[in-house]
């Protein structure tokens, strides 16, 4: 009994230690946010000033930018684009690879999970060089491309969960008079919404979160996403960690109240698709 107890308290340790290891810096740099320069000097990192010295300013000042409206259009453009195409792409390769027989098949699944090992900076210079000849480098189209090619996740979310539908629901379809795509729009593809909320979440918080693809792509100023502006944001704010912080705030903001909110949907989706019927 003892020994059970000791174990569970040190399960309990080890959970709040983890806790307290992510929320620290987000904590940190939210008390910053709202510091003047001052402050930030004489003040500990782990308070707040006093509530007279509360100031909203470094907020306004990441507001105020004209460039943050710009990384926000680009970004929910982006978003918009990508994820319609990859829950698309991905609900209709998954629904021929698990429903159909045909040659090549292995070949063509094994080579689909082959470019999900390779890693992205192997393949960097060949894909530079691709982007630049179709003539998307420096435009929308290029990140674009990359987020709906390059990552094949929602293939294998689509395939665990379209192998749990009976392949009976098909059959039966098809005698009442249905044709493929209206067994497939009809049908499977309102019975994927666990696994779609699945992949909109999770595609979305990749990309607004991304900053390699946009900065590396998209190097011009009216084509910045969220988190390109706040690269080029902390690097004209030298010394303002203050500034900073609040940009960071305001960039991170998005992506967790997705995550919170559809944080149910997340957990359904992936449970459902890795459980077979």
């Amino acid at each position: 009994m003892k020994k059970r107890t000791l174990l569970q308290i040190l399960q309990q340790i080890i959970c709040i230690g983890m806790v307290l290891i992510v929320l620290a810096p987000i904590v940190l740099t939210l008390f910053a946010a709202f510091k003047t320069k001052g402050d930030m000097v004489t003040t500990s990192p782990l308070l707040l000033p006093s509530f007279e010295r509360i100031t909203l300013d470094n907020f306004r000042k990441v507001l105020g930018d004209k460039y943050l409206l710009i990384g926000l259009k680009n970004t929910g453009i982006l978003l918009i684009v990508s994820v319609f195409f990859n829950v698309m792409f991905g609900t209709v390769t998954a629904f021929i690879i698990e429903r159909f027989e045909f040659r090549f098949k292995k070949c063509i699944v094994a080579l689909f999970f082959i470019g999900m090992l390779i890693p992205t900076f192997v393949t960097e210079i060949a894909r530079f060089k691709i982007i630049n000849g179709i003539h998307l480098y420096n435009t929308l189209g290029g990140p674009i491309v990359i987020y709906v090619a390059s990552d094949l996740m929602q293939l294998y979310i689509y395939r665990q969960f379209i192998s749990t539908l009976p392949v009976a629901l098909d059959e039966s379809a098809l005698l009442d008079g249905c044709n493929y795509f209206q067994l497939f729009f009809k049908i499977i593809f309102p019975l994927l919404s666990p696994a779609t909320a699945t992949v909109v979440i999770i595609k979305a918080i990749n990309i607004i979160n991304d900053m390699y693809i946009p900065y590396l792509y998209m190097p011009k100023n009216k084509l910045r996403t969220l988190t390109t502006f706040l690269m080029n944001f902390a690097n004209a704010q030298q010394g303002s960690w203050q500034s900073l912080a609040a940009g960071i705030i305001i960039i991170m903001l998005p992506t967790v109240l997705i995550y919170l909110f559809f944080q149910k949907y997340i957990l359904a989706g992936v449970a459902a698709g890795a459980v077979k019927g």
